[in-house]
C-alpha cells in the first residue's frame, strides 16, 4: 500500500508530451518522377518570382525579378544573340501591360533553359535520394499561395467589375467593324457586368479554397476550369495574356498532380478512393494547428490587400470614378471656323461631328468619318473655360470658353490650331443606345436582335 502511495506523486509530475503524428511510409519515387519534380520546381518557382504572381496580389511596389539583375541582362542578351531581336525590348509591354510581348516570351525561354540545366546538374549531384516528399510539401505551399493570390487578385477586379469596364461613351460610338477582337470581348463582358461578376466570383472561390489545406484539390479544380476558359478567350479573341493564363493552368495542374489517381478512380471509374496522403508540414499536432492558423491569417491578409487594390481602381478607373463636368456625348449641330460655317459633310475631315466628355482629364472629338481625336482636357466650371492639350505635342494647346444655356445645350468659343472656332452642341441621351437601355427580360416571345428588329419594322 505504501509503495503504491509513493508512486502517485511521480505519476502526477510526469511532463505532458505533445502528440506526434505517425511518420508515413513514403515509397521511393521513380527516376522519372524525381526528374519531373526537379524541373517543375525550378521552372514554376522562377516563373512565380519573375512575374507579377508574387508582387501584384500582395500590393507590394516591388519590381518583378525578370526586370532586374541578373535575369534582365540575360533576357536582353538572349533576345539579341539567340532570337536576333533588333527592336528595343520593353519589360512586359511597358505601360500597356501586355503579357505576350517579346520580353515575356524571351523570359519564358530563358526560364525553360535554366530549369533544364538545373535539372541536369541536380540529377547528377543527387542521384541517391529516394524521394523529395519534404521539399515537395513546402514547395506545394508556395505554389498554393502564388496561385491563390493570382486567382483572388484577378477575380476581384471582375467582382468590382473593373477589368472589363462598362463601355465608355467613345466605345458606344465606335462602329462594330472597327473594333478589334479584344475590343469585342471587352465590350461584351463589360456590357454584361452580372456575368463578369459571376466569373470573378468563380476565380475568387478557387483562390479562397486554395488557402485551406483540406480544400486545396477543390480549389485547384475550380482554378483550372476558370483558367482554361480564360486561356481560350485569350486565344480566340487575341488578348495579350495567353502565356500568363497558360502558366496559371500549369500551377493548377501541379497542385492536382498528386490527386490525379484518386480523381480518376472516383470520377471516371466510380470506385471508392482512399483519403489524401499529402504529408503535413510538421510532425507535431500543435505545430500543424499553428501553421493552419498562420495560413488562414495570411490568406485573409491577401484577400484584404486585393480588395483594397480593387476598391482603389473602382474609385479611380471604374464606375465609381469622377466624371467630366461636361459629361456626355454632344452632337455638333453648328460649327464655324474663322467665322465660316462648316456644314456636316462626310468629305470634310476637319469638321467635328461629336464631342465626348467622359473622364475628367480628357475628352475626344469624333470626325465625320467616324474617327476620333483625343485630347487632354481641363474644365474650369467657375470660369467656364476648357483647355485642351495633346499627349504627343507638349507645346500644343487649345483654349475655349463655354456657355450652357440649358442642361442639354453647350456653346464653345475659342482658338484651336490657330483658328477661331465656334461650336453649338446638343446633348445626346445615353439611354438612346439600345445596349444601354435594353436591360433584362424574363419573358421574350422570341430572340431580340437590333438589326433583325429594325429590318422587320422597315418592312411593315
Amino acid at each position: 500500500m505504501n509503495a503504491q502511495l509513493q508512486t502517485i506523486p511521480q505519476l502526477q509530475t510526469e511532463p505532458k508530451t505533445e502528440p506526434i503524428q505517425p511518420q508515413q511510409n513514403i515509397p521511393r519515387w521513380s527516376p522519372a518522377l524525381r526528374i519531373a519534380f526537379r524541373f517543375w520546381m525550378v521552372y514554376l518557382g522562377l516563373y512565380c518570382l519573375a512575374t507579377q504572381m508574387i508582387t501584384a496580389p500582395v500590393g507590394a511596389d516591388l519590381p518583378d525579378l525578370a526586370t532586374v539583375w541578373p535575369l534582365r541582362p540575360v533576357i536582353f542578351w538572349t533576345a539579341a544573340h539567340i532570337f536576333h531581336v533588333n527592336a528595343p525590348l520593353c519589360a512586359f509591354g511597358g505601360n500597356s501591360g501586355s503579357g505576350d510581348c517579346m520580353f515575356g516570351w524571351v523570359m519564358t525561354f530563358c526560364l525553360l533553359v535554366i530549369a533544364t540545366a538545373a535539372t541536369v546538374v541536380w540529377s547528377l549531384l543527387d542521384r541517391s535520394r529516394e524521394n523529395y516528399s519534404e521539399l515537395h510539401k513546402w514547395f506545394r505551399l508556395f505554389i498554393r499561395f502564388a496561385l491563390a493570390g493570382t486567382m483572388i487578385f484577378y477575380g476581384l477586379v471582375k467582382v468590382f467589375p473593373i477589368q472589363m469596364p462598362y463601355p465608355s461613351l467613345t466605345r458606344l460610338l465606335q462602329p462594330f467593324g472597327t473594333l478589334s477582337p479584344m475590343g469585342v470581348l471587352w465590350g461584351s463582358m463589360g456590357s454584361a457586368p452580372a456575368y463578369e461578376i459571376f466569373t470573378g466570383c468563380a476565380e475568387v472561390a478557387g483562390g479562397l479554397l486554395l488557402i485551406v489545406p483540406r480544400t486545396v484539390t477543390f480549389g485547384a479544380l475550380i482554378s483550372l476550369a476558370a483558367m482554361i476558359q480564360v486561356f481560350m478567350l485569350n486565344m480566340t479573341y487575341d488578348v495579350p495574356a495567353k502565356r500568363f493564363a497558360f502558366q496559371t493552368m500549369l500551377l493548377s495542374c501541379f497542385l492536382l498532380a498528386p490527386d490525379v489517381p484518386r480523381l480518376v478512380r472516383f470520377l471516371l471509374l466510380n470506385r471508392v478512393t482512399a483519403p489524401s496522403t499529402e504529408a503535413q508540414l510538421f510532425r507535431g499536432v500543435r505545430a500543424n494547428r499553428i501553421a493552419l492558423v498562420a495560413q488562414i491569417i495570411f490568406g485573409l491578409w491577401l484577400v484584404g490587400s486585393c480588395w483594397h487594390h480593387s476598391l482603389v481602381l473602382w474609385n479611380t478607373q471604374g464606375e465609381g470614378r469622377p466624371h467630366s463636368p461636361l459629361y456626355g456625348i454632344w452632337e455638333v449641330k453648328q460649327m464655324s471656323i474663322d467665322e465660316q460655317p462648316r456644314p456636316p459633310l462626310l468629305t470634310d475631315s476637319t469638321r467635328w461631328r461629336r464631342a465626348i466628355f467622359d473622364y475628367p482629364d480628357r475628352m475626344a472629338f469624333q470626325r465625320t468619318d467616324e474617327s476620333f481625336a483625343s485630347y487632354g482636357a481641363s474644365v474650369n466650371l467657375p470660369e467656364r473655360t476648357l483647355a485642351l492639350t495633346k499627349k504627343d505635342d507638349k507645346n500644343w494647346t487649345a483654349n475655349f470658353t463655354f456657355q450652357r444655356p440649358a442642361g442639354d445645350r453647350l456653346i464653345l468659343d475659342g482658338r484651336m490650331d490657330n483658328h477661331q472656332v465656334h461650336m453649338e452642341l446638343q446633348l445626346t441621351d445615353r439611354n438612346s443606345f439600345l445596349l444601354v437601355s435594353r436591360g433584362f427580360h424574363w419573358i421574350q416571345e422570341g430572340p431580340f436582335d437590333a438589326q433583325s428588329h429594325q429590318g422587320r419594322a422597315a418592312t411593315q
